[in-house]
């Protein structure tokens, strides 16, 4: 197992470097006869490509895709799904004096020790370029769950220290940093600005927000619903953490504080964040990941070559200021395979599943 595949009946496997050729997934397991185009794929793309806001990279990728098989006549056939995003905008001479060194908190250093090789340009594999592919599957189990009524946001409540008071959802969209807070998002811009100016990086918080999930989804023990949506994410290169509903902040409640009351219209409060016993239970699904700092950051760092001799390193190049808002996208992409793959599963176990109790 090369771990470059995620999912069991919904199963994407992505492909390609930083500084390659192109980029790409392969989606098996898609079911037949769901509407889609190129639009459509595009369309989350544009959301994650870089050159987009105050702290994002200037490298300018077009980022489009093109679908190589598995539609036909604007609907998908049941067979895999290949997807192909080339790379427009590569500029690897500033990789070309550190090749022999790595950097602080890179995989280089990993990478090396896993494979005795690595493409040094731009990280290679390890770079948060590699999401694209994610982001383009994440496009296909959107519409599929579109179908079922299931929505995902993913929006900006904490950034470089500065956290949202309010959550107005139509601000989302309103702003470039994807906040539902428009006065903490002022703020963070300015944050941003900072960050820039000293040559240094910020990380921040993404909440994840499902509506419309049905109960019944996950597996009781080791495949819960939580483990999958902590696993996807987690496997989002700068992502440090997560937590479900209250998270953290169970451990400081009492179970008359942290049980969620029922009642004729359901569940009375969600600090369980819509799963229990590893299955959805119909309220809302709430997530929250910890994004950390950019690593490549324009400040003198103390790291070693590959002889593991002390050097002073100073990364020049094309970097984000902060992974957020850009990563949203990669979040709800995330999400939204995990529920594909469930509900496939759900399906499959129970047909007859209902949206009622």
């Amino acid at each position: 197992m090369a771990g470059n595949s995620f999912g069991t009946l919904f199963r994407i496997t992505t492909w390609g470097e930083s500084h390659g050729k192109a980029l790409g997934v392969v989606i098996d397991g898609c079911p037949p006869r769901i509407d889609l185009s190129s639009k459509d794929i595009q369309k989350e793309l544009d959301r994650r490509k870089p050159g987009q806001g105050k702290g994002s990279s200037p490298r300018k990728e077009r980022d489009r895709v093109e679908i190589l098989s598995g539609v036909f006549e604007g609907k998908t056939t049941g067979t895999p799904i290949s997807l192909f995003i080339r790379n427009v905008d590569v500029d690897s001479s500033s990789y070309e004096e550190w090749k022999e060194v790595f950097r602080p908190g890179q995989a280089d250093f990993t990478y090396q020790a896993k494979y005795g090789i690595r493409d040094y340009r731009g990280g290679g594999r390890a770079s948060a370029r590699e999401t694209v592919g994610r982001v383009a599957a994440g496009a296909i189990a959107k519409r599929i769950l579109g179908k079922e009524k299931m929505e995902i946001l993913a929006y900006t409540v904490e950034l470089g220290g500065i956290g949202i008071e309010k959550k107005d959802y139509r601000e989302i969209e309103r702003n470039g940093l994807r906040c539902p807070d428009r006065k903490a998002a002022a703020a963070m811009e300015k944050k941003i600005a900072e960050a820039k100016a000293k040559g240094d990086t910020i990380g921040g918080i993404v909440e994840i927000l499902v509506r419309g999930c049905p109960p019944g989804l996950g597996e009781p023990v080791f495949d819960k619903l939580e483990a999958d949506l902590a696993k996807g994410l987690m496997s989002i290169g700068a992502v440090r953490g997560v937590e479900v509903g209250a998270g953290f902040g169970a451990a400081r409640m009492s179970g008359s504080q942290c049980n969620d009351p029922i009642g004729p219209k359901g569940f009375e409060k969600n600090d369980a964040g819509g799963i229990l016993g590893g299955i959805s239970n119909g309220a809302d699904i709430v997530l929250r990941a910890a994004v950390k700092p950019i690593p490549s950051i324009g400040l003198v760092q103390k790291t070693a070559d590959r002889a593991m001799r002390p050097v002073s390193l100073w990364i020049k190049g094309r970097h984000d200021i902060s992974a957020i808002p850009r990563i949203n996208s990669v979040c709800e992409a995330m999400v939204a395979v995990v529920l594909v793959d469930h509900w496939l599963r759900q399906k499959a176990l129970n047909p007859k599943a209902d949206r009622k109790i």
